[in-house]
Protein backbone atom coordinates (compact mmCIF):
# COMPACT_ATOMS: atom_id res chain seq x y z
CA UNK A 1 0.00 0.00 0.00
CA UNK A 2 2.37 2.65 0.82
CA UNK A 3 4.90 0.98 -2.51
CA UNK A 4 1.63 2.36 -4.66
CA UNK A 5 0.89 5.76 -2.72
CA UNK A 6 4.93 6.55 -3.15
CA UNK A 7 4.55 6.03 -7.09
CA UNK A 8 1.71 8.09 -7.68
CA UNK A 9 2.93 11.47 -6.35
CA UNK A 10 5.54 10.65 -8.47
CA UNK A 11 3.69 10.15 -11.60
CA UNK A 12 1.60 12.66 -11.23
CA UNK A 13 4.83 15.35 -10.87
CA UNK A 14 6.38 13.58 -13.49
CA UNK A 15 3.17 14.46 -16.21
CA UNK A 16 3.08 18.04 -14.36
CA UNK A 17 6.93 18.65 -15.22
CA UNK A 18 6.72 17.22 -18.68
CA UNK A 19 3.31 19.60 -19.03
CA UNK A 20 5.28 23.05 -18.26
CA UNK A 21 7.79 22.44 -20.08
CA UNK A 22 5.94 21.40 -22.93
CA UNK A 23 3.20 24.46 -21.99
CA UNK A 24 6.60 27.01 -22.42
CA UNK A 25 7.86 25.60 -25.90
CA UNK A 26 3.55 25.25 -26.94
CA UNK A 27 1.78 27.52 -24.83
CA UNK A 28 -1.49 26.42 -27.07
CA UNK A 29 -0.83 23.14 -25.84
CA UNK A 30 -3.81 23.41 -23.03
CA UNK A 31 -6.39 24.19 -25.62
CA UNK A 32 -5.43 21.65 -27.59
CA UNK A 33 -6.21 19.23 -24.41
CA UNK A 34 -9.37 20.29 -23.64
CA UNK A 35 -10.78 20.38 -27.15
CA UNK A 36 -9.22 16.24 -27.85
CA UNK A 37 -10.76 15.98 -24.11
CA UNK A 38 -14.02 17.31 -25.15
CA UNK A 39 -14.62 15.88 -28.23
CA UNK A 40 -13.90 12.15 -26.86
CA UNK A 41 -16.33 12.25 -24.21
CA UNK A 42 -18.84 14.15 -26.70
CA UNK A 43 -18.78 11.42 -29.54
CA UNK A 44 -18.74 8.92 -26.70
CA UNK A 45 -21.43 9.81 -24.89
CA UNK A 46 -23.37 10.73 -27.96
CA UNK A 47 -23.13 7.45 -29.21
CA UNK A 48 -24.30 6.23 -25.76
CA UNK A 49 -26.68 8.07 -26.29
CA UNK A 50 -28.24 6.86 -29.07
CA UNK A 51 -27.95 3.36 -28.12
CA UNK A 52 -30.12 4.81 -24.80
CA UNK A 53 -27.16 4.15 -22.55
CA UNK A 54 -25.87 7.53 -21.85
CA UNK A 55 -24.97 7.32 -18.64
CA UNK A 56 -22.95 4.26 -18.87
CA UNK A 57 -21.38 5.81 -22.07
CA UNK A 58 -20.53 9.01 -19.98
CA UNK A 59 -18.84 7.36 -17.29
CA UNK A 60 -16.67 5.60 -19.87
CA UNK A 61 -15.89 8.53 -21.93
CA UNK A 62 -13.53 10.46 -19.10
CA UNK A 63 -10.93 8.16 -18.45
CA UNK A 64 -10.64 7.88 -22.83
CA UNK A 65 -10.91 11.77 -22.77
CA UNK A 66 -8.13 11.78 -20.58
CA UNK A 67 -6.20 9.44 -22.67
CA UNK A 68 -6.77 11.36 -25.72
CA UNK A 69 -5.78 14.30 -23.82
CA UNK A 70 -2.45 12.66 -22.82
CA UNK A 71 -2.33 11.62 -26.57
CA UNK A 72 -2.28 15.36 -27.73
CA UNK A 73 0.03 16.21 -25.27
CA UNK A 74 2.64 13.72 -26.06
CA UNK A 75 2.49 14.82 -29.73
CA UNK A 76 2.59 18.11 -29.28
CA UNK A 77 5.24 17.91 -26.91
CA UNK A 78 7.78 15.77 -29.79
CA UNK A 79 6.67 18.25 -32.60
CA UNK A 80 7.71 21.48 -30.37
CA UNK A 81 10.74 19.13 -29.13
CA UNK A 82 11.95 18.66 -32.82
CA UNK A 83 10.71 22.56 -33.78
CA UNK A 84 13.37 23.67 -31.20
CA UNK A 85 16.11 21.71 -31.68
CA UNK A 86 16.19 22.08 -35.87
CA UNK A 87 19.67 24.26 -36.59
CA UNK A 88 20.87 24.36 -33.34
CA UNK A 89 24.32 22.35 -32.60
CA UNK A 90 23.87 19.26 -31.06
CA UNK A 91 20.39 18.72 -32.20
CA UNK A 92 21.42 14.93 -33.34
CA UNK A 93 22.94 14.21 -29.91
CA UNK A 94 19.54 15.56 -28.27
CA UNK A 95 17.50 13.04 -30.32
CA UNK A 96 19.57 10.24 -29.34
CA UNK A 97 18.53 10.62 -25.87
CA UNK A 98 16.53 7.67 -24.68
CA UNK A 99 17.48 5.19 -27.69
CA UNK A 100 19.48 3.38 -24.78
CA UNK A 101 15.85 2.33 -23.66
CA UNK A 102 15.35 1.01 -26.54
CA UNK A 103 18.37 -1.36 -26.34
CA UNK A 104 20.86 1.27 -28.77
CA UNK A 105 24.45 2.17 -27.48
CA UNK A 106 24.15 5.58 -28.30
CA UNK A 107 25.83 8.92 -26.52
CA UNK A 108 24.34 12.87 -27.04
CA UNK A 109 28.04 13.37 -27.15
CA UNK A 110 29.64 13.89 -30.72
CA UNK A 111 32.63 11.28 -31.54
CA UNK A 112 34.16 13.49 -33.97
CA UNK A 113 33.86 17.37 -34.82
CA UNK A 114 35.58 19.71 -37.50
CA UNK A 115 34.76 23.57 -36.21
CA UNK A 116 35.55 26.38 -37.96
CA UNK A 117 38.67 28.26 -37.72
CA UNK A 118 39.19 30.56 -35.18
CA UNK A 119 36.42 29.58 -32.96
CA UNK A 120 36.55 28.70 -29.18
CA UNK A 121 36.80 24.93 -28.60
CA UNK A 122 33.47 25.09 -26.92
CA UNK A 123 30.96 26.81 -29.87
CA UNK A 124 29.84 24.19 -31.39
CA UNK A 125 27.93 27.16 -33.85
CA UNK A 126 29.24 26.21 -37.67
CA UNK A 127 30.70 22.97 -36.54
CA UNK A 128 30.13 19.82 -38.47
CA UNK A 129 29.34 16.77 -35.81
CA UNK A 130 29.33 13.24 -36.07
CA UNK A 131 27.04 11.17 -34.21
CA UNK A 132 27.58 7.29 -33.15
CA UNK A 133 24.75 4.69 -32.61
CA UNK A 134 24.90 1.06 -32.04
CA UNK A 135 22.15 -1.56 -31.90
CA UNK A 136 21.40 -5.24 -33.18
CA UNK A 137 21.05 -3.46 -36.95
CA UNK A 138 24.27 -2.54 -36.52
CA UNK A 139 26.23 0.81 -36.50
CA UNK A 140 24.93 4.04 -37.61
CA UNK A 141 27.01 7.23 -37.96
CA UNK A 142 24.92 10.59 -38.35
CA UNK A 143 26.23 14.27 -39.18
CA UNK A 144 25.11 17.67 -39.05
CA UNK A 145 26.15 20.90 -39.51
CA UNK A 146 27.55 22.54 -43.03
CA UNK A 147 27.23 19.92 -45.81
CA UNK A 148 30.45 19.82 -47.42
CA UNK A 149 32.63 19.40 -44.06
CA UNK A 150 29.82 17.10 -42.54
CA UNK A 151 29.88 14.55 -45.09
CA UNK A 152 33.77 14.41 -45.62
CA UNK A 153 33.53 14.00 -41.77
CA UNK A 154 31.41 11.39 -42.12
CA UNK A 155 33.69 9.33 -44.50
CA UNK A 156 36.33 9.69 -42.30
CA UNK A 157 35.10 7.93 -39.60
CA UNK A 158 33.49 5.19 -41.42
CA UNK A 159 36.17 4.20 -42.27
CA UNK A 160 37.80 4.76 -38.54
CA UNK A 161 34.88 2.54 -37.44
CA UNK A 162 35.30 -0.18 -40.22
CA UNK A 163 39.03 -1.21 -39.70
CA UNK A 164 37.83 -1.84 -35.97
CA UNK A 165 34.69 -3.53 -36.85
CA UNK A 166 35.06 -5.78 -39.88
CA UNK A 167 31.74 -7.53 -41.11
CA UNK A 168 29.60 -5.38 -38.89
CA UNK A 169 26.86 -3.40 -40.45
CA UNK A 170 27.38 0.43 -41.05
CA UNK A 171 25.38 2.87 -42.20
CA UNK A 172 25.72 6.78 -42.57
CA UNK A 173 23.42 9.43 -42.51
CA UNK A 174 23.70 12.52 -43.03
CA UNK A 175 20.87 14.60 -40.84
CA UNK A 176 19.07 17.63 -42.72
CA UNK A 177 16.15 19.08 -44.09
CA UNK A 178 15.80 18.07 -47.36
CA UNK A 179 15.03 14.78 -47.93
CA UNK A 180 15.17 14.98 -51.62
CA UNK A 181 18.88 14.83 -51.55
CA UNK A 182 18.94 11.74 -49.53
CA UNK A 183 18.73 13.78 -46.26
CA UNK A 184 17.24 12.01 -42.76
CA UNK A 185 15.16 14.35 -41.24
CA UNK A 186 15.67 15.22 -37.30
CA UNK A 187 12.36 14.14 -36.31
CA UNK A 188 12.87 10.82 -37.78
CA UNK A 189 16.30 9.77 -36.69
CA UNK A 190 14.59 8.00 -33.89
CA UNK A 191 12.03 5.68 -35.75
CA UNK A 192 14.20 5.24 -38.27
CA UNK A 193 17.02 3.28 -35.90
CA UNK A 194 14.34 1.50 -33.96
CA UNK A 195 13.12 -0.07 -37.15
CA UNK A 196 16.22 -1.34 -38.51
CA UNK A 197 16.10 -4.81 -38.31
CA UNK A 198 18.56 -6.78 -36.36
CA UNK A 199 21.42 -8.51 -37.63
CA UNK A 200 23.31 -8.85 -34.69
CA UNK A 201 22.59 -11.26 -31.70
CA UNK A 202 23.00 -9.16 -27.84
CA UNK A 203 26.32 -11.09 -27.80
CA UNK A 204 27.61 -9.48 -30.69
CA UNK A 205 26.56 -5.99 -30.48
CA UNK A 206 28.17 -6.21 -26.62
CA UNK A 207 31.38 -7.22 -28.40
CA UNK A 208 31.04 -4.57 -31.30
CA UNK A 209 30.37 -1.89 -28.13
CA UNK A 210 33.71 -2.55 -26.66
CA UNK A 211 35.64 -2.16 -30.25
CA UNK A 212 34.04 0.73 -30.68
CA UNK A 213 34.83 1.93 -27.18
CA UNK A 214 38.93 1.70 -28.18
CA UNK A 215 38.11 4.40 -30.37
CA UNK A 216 37.04 6.57 -27.47
CA UNK A 217 35.58 10.06 -28.37
CA UNK A 218 35.68 13.33 -28.25
CA UNK A 219 37.95 14.90 -25.25
CA UNK A 220 37.66 17.60 -22.88
CA UNK A 221 37.29 20.96 -24.13
CA UNK A 222 34.35 19.81 -26.20
CA UNK A 223 31.20 19.46 -24.75
CA UNK A 224 30.57 15.55 -23.76
CA UNK A 225 25.50 2.17 -46.03
CA UNK A 226 25.24 -1.23 -45.94
CA UNK A 227 22.28 -2.62 -45.95
CA UNK A 228 21.83 -4.91 -42.51
CA UNK A 229 19.00 -6.97 -44.19
CA UNK A 230 21.47 -8.76 -46.81
CA UNK A 231 24.59 -8.95 -45.01
CA UNK A 232 25.92 -11.98 -42.94
CA UNK A 233 28.09 -11.20 -39.99
CA UNK A 234 31.77 -12.06 -40.57
CA UNK A 235 31.65 -13.79 -36.65
CA UNK A 236 35.96 -14.37 -36.88
CA UNK A 237 35.96 -11.05 -38.26
CA UNK A 238 35.08 -9.34 -34.96
CA UNK A 239 36.51 -11.84 -32.54
CA UNK A 240 39.95 -10.67 -33.90
CA UNK A 241 40.67 -14.17 -35.40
Amino acid sequence: MSESTDKKPGRLAAVRDGYKAIKSLDPAVTWWMIGAFLLTVLVITGIGFALGHWIYALIVSIPAGLLAATFILNRRGNKAMYDNLEGRPGAVGAALQGMGKRGWYASPEPVAMDAQRGTKPTDLSGAAMVYRALGRPGIVLLAEGPRSRAEALLKAEAKKVARVTPGVPLQSFYVGDDEAAGDLSLRKVSNKLTRMKPVLTKEETAVVNKRLRSLGGMRPPIPAGVDPTRVRVDRKAMRGK
